[in-house]
This record gives C-alpha cells, structure tokens and sequence, in this order.
C-alpha cells in the first residue's frame, strides 16, 4: 500500500472518531469519494491501525444501525416540505 493512501486512511479514520460523521459527510469535507472513504475506513485502515480502526468500526456499525431512522425522516421532512409550498 502506498504511503499517500496509509496516511489518508489514518485521516479520515481520526476524523470519523473526532466528528462521529457519516461517510456521506466525510466524503463531502475530504473531497474523496464515498466509495474511497469507505474502502479506506473498512478495509484499509484495518491493516494501518488496527485499534482506530475497531473505534471507527464501532460508529459504522451504530450508524448503519440507526440508518433506517435517519431514511424515515428525511422522507418525513421531505414530505412536510411538500404540503407546506401547495
């Protein structure tokens, strides 16, 4: 792995667990793409760090946990907008 791409994943790694983003947004403030950041904090950050990367575990797992949540009520929001501008 180069060098560039272990420093990257130790990165956004920090940032995750400073922040408590999701990936979307990591993506957005980095300006790497979703699939990059991704990669970087589920695959490659394992062979870099592997006590962040068990930190940075944890918060994807809450988030994928609470994902469904978060789907319902951008849709609610979404909706409300709706009625409001009829």
């Amino acid at each position: 792995m180069h060098e560039h791409i272990r420093h990257r994943c130790v990165r956004l790694g920090k940032l995750l667990v400073e922040t408590g983003e999701t990936v979307r947004v990591l993506a957005k403030m980095t300006g790497y793409s979703k699939s990059t950041v991704h990669k970087d904090l589920t695959e490659r950050l394992q062979l870099v760090n592997e006590e962040l990367a068990k930190e940075v575990r944890e918060i994807l797992a809450y988030h994928k946990s609470v994902r469904h949540l978060r789907g319902g009520e951008a849709t609610r929001r979404k909706w409300q907008s709706r009625k409001k501008n009829q």
